[in-house]
């Protein structure tokens, strides 16, 4: 079975890029529940330490073009091995 390398990437970009919003307001409508969720992910018990989260516009567009570059590119480079090892 072959992937098609540029619209398995693009899927999951988009998939990605929806899940980084519901993430984003998640975190701006709660962000202590947010701190503590990712405590509880990166196994740290003290999170406190960690300045206060401020969610904008711009830190939302700061955060999700790396996230949406490295989800395509990723995705793209595993499809394309794949292809590649299937032949």
């Amino acid at each position: 079975m072959k992937l098609y390398t540029q619209k398995f990437a693009l899927a999951a970009t988009i998939t990605m890029g929806i899940a980084y919003a519901i993430c984003t307001l998640f975190t701006a409508l709660n962000p202590d529940l947010a701190m503590r969720f990712l405590g509880w992910i990166i196994h740290l018990t003290n999170v406190d330490k960690f300045v206060a989260i401020e969610v904008t516009f711009g830190n939302f567009i700061a955060g999700i073009v790396p996230v949406l570059a490295y989800t395509y590119f990723g995705t793209y480079l595993f499809a394309w091995l794949y292809n590649r090892f299937v032949q």
